[in-house]
């Protein structure tokens, strides 16, 4: 069914596109996507100095987590509104929401009002993200669309290890405020850039929005991200017992099923769930959640693992993870360049969940002692793996929808992706966790047995040490509690060796569309090619 779309006003003639628009939209697309990617990693490097100052040590978890639980309920939305109304509103309205809050965030006297600082910069991080993927899917052919994405993918690996660098130099520096305050100057360009340069068409559908959708959604999406914090949000250990755990997990299963039964008698769903019997969706979608539980819990624990062992500052252990951001940037652009080339997509999936599968069982041979080029070169082989992939599957995502709902399947896929990474790195560290728990407990026996400290173990937790912490040990004990993190870190890898290779079995299954010759906003008679 195809739907008649109004442009803003009668005389104003379709959009058309030239070059040098799609470059000038190109362009405020990449700085407000840099801002909200960046700023997943930027205060990670931040957070000891800003927990300490606010008084919130023992719940640091809700600075990442209101974050990453603000993105993952507004992608859905911010997908929908987009195809409903148009996105350069919506487009908008996310950057001014992200600015305000960094500005709040930077200003912020209590942990609380950071938290909430946080949240509003998710609320607008979510719609950059998601709105930036839908309107390059508006503006440049599918055919095309590989010289553009590339770049794109590569713009968040690039965030993803100048966050923590950056975060590391402005606390060191003129202080943690600034983590917040950068992004305001840079949001206020953005903002301008993307008022003049987002020259997108702006309708009413009529169509009516899917509330109660909307309202399990966001249950449902904040009842897995709790799930999967608990530890992290001041709550001690995973006690299934504790009537608060239960009732959150009973709550978020309600939701869930609630929000399955909404979709399905909805007359515009949020999230269609026709979508899911277009193979290709449901393929790529799979990929992208098995992608997000096994990239992100890799990441998670590699820069305090770089800390204790190689004594590295918080801003080394940032510069320690450049191969990685090398490999990623490589392969999301030469694969970009060789899709837009010979039109053909289907191999780069497979190989890159190959590679990645690869890097991440090298990674279980790390020690405390390894050198750093073999580092380097492991975490080479995941970044190039992650390249390969991650911006592959939103185009094949793009390239098999209805042009009306190309906001909603790419919100959808990213959607899947962010619940993954929650998931995946809350179970991996907490793995890692009950690993290192023990074998802290078996080298305190050690020490004692050998005169080095008190038979109770008294003065030596894990709990307590920090990287500067363990650089002053003396040997053989600095060299024993290293070990006992790369004897922690190293085998929990294997946990998502099987996921990545999950992924790999699913994409020998993606069908491969031809690429369309047409943007999206040319397919609904919005725009016409220049």
């Amino acid at each position: 069914m195809s739907h008649t779309v109004a442009p803003d006003a009668p005389d104003k003639p379709l959009v058309v596109l030239t070059p040098r628009t799609i470059w000038l939209i190109f362009g405020a697309l990449m700085a407000s996507m840099f801002l909200s990617s960046l700023d997943q990693t930027i205060v990670s490097t931040a957070m000891p100095t800003i927990v300490g100052e606010l008084d919130g040590v023992e719940h640091q978890g809700w600075v990442i987590t209101s974050y990453i639980m603000a993105i993952a309920i507004v992608m859905p939305l911010y997908g929908k509104f987009g195809d409903l109304w148009g996105r350069r509103w919506p487009f908008l309205f996310a950057v001014a929401l992200f600015t305000l809050g960094s500005l709040l965030g930077g200003m912020a006297q209590t942990f609380p009002e950071l938290v909430a600082a946080r949240g509003l910069q998710g609320l607008g991080g979510g719609g950059l993200m998601i709105l930036s993927q839908a309107i390059i899917a508006d503006i440049v052919p599918a055919s095309e669309r590989g010289k553009y994405m590339g770049p794109m993918g590569a713009l968040f690996g690039i965030s993803a290890v100048i966050g923590p660098l950056l975060g590391g130099w402005l606390t060191d520096g003129p202080g943690w405020r600034w983590t917040f305050w950068i992004n305001v100057p840079v949001g206020i360009i953005a903002l301008v850039v993307a008022w003049y340069a987002l020259k997108l068409p702006s309708h009413r559908s009529g169509r009516p929005v899917d509330w109660l959708g909307i309202m399990f959604m966001v249950l449902s999406t904040c009842g897995i991200v709790l799930l999967t914090s608990w530890e992290s949000l001041g709550h001690d250990g995973y006690d299934w017992s504790s009537p608060q755990l239960l009732g959150v997990l009973v709550g978020t299963l309600a939701s869930v099923a609630a929000f399955i039964v909404t979709e399905t008698l909805a007359p515009e769903p949020l999230i269609p769930l026709r979508l899911f019997k277009n193979a290709t969706f449901t393929v790529t979608t799979l990929i992208g959640l098995v992608l997000g539980m096994g990239m992100f819990s890799a990441m998670a624990m590699l820069p305090t693992f770089l800390q204790m062992s190689t004594g590295a500052s918080v801003t080394g252990s940032g510069l320690l993870m450049l191969p990685m951001m090398a490999g990623l940037m490589l392969t999301a652009i030469v694969s970009g360049i060789a899709i837009s080339k010979t039109g053909r997509y289907k191999i780069f999936p497979i190989v890159g969940l190959a590679v990645t599968a690869a890097g991440i069982a090298w990674m279980t041979t790390i020690t405390g002692d390894m050198s750093m080029v073999v580092f380097g070169l492991m975490i080479f082989v995941l970044g190039a793996g992650m390249g390969l992939v991650m911006q592959t599957i939103v185009l094949a995502v793009q390239n098999a929808v209805d042009p009306h709902e190309l906001g909603t399947a790419t919100s959808a896929n990213n959607f899947f992706r962010e619940i993954g990474a929650t998931v995946g790195t809350a179970l991996f560290t907490t793995v890692f966790t009950t690993r290192l728990t023990d074998n802290f407990e078996g080298l305190a026996e050690k020490m004692a047995s050998s005169g080095m400290m008190p038979a109770d173990g008294a003065g030596f937790s894990g709990g307590s040490l920090t990287p500067a912490a363990v650089d002053k040990l003396p040997e053989p004990i600095h060299g024993w509690v290293v070990d006992a993190f790369a004897e922690a870190l190293a085998p929990a890898f294997w946990y998502l060796v099987p996921l990545v290779l999950l992924g790999f079995a699913l994409a020998l299954f993606l069908k491969e569309v031809k690429l369309s010759n047409e943007a999206g906003m040319v397919a609904r008679g919005e725009a016409v090619a220049g």
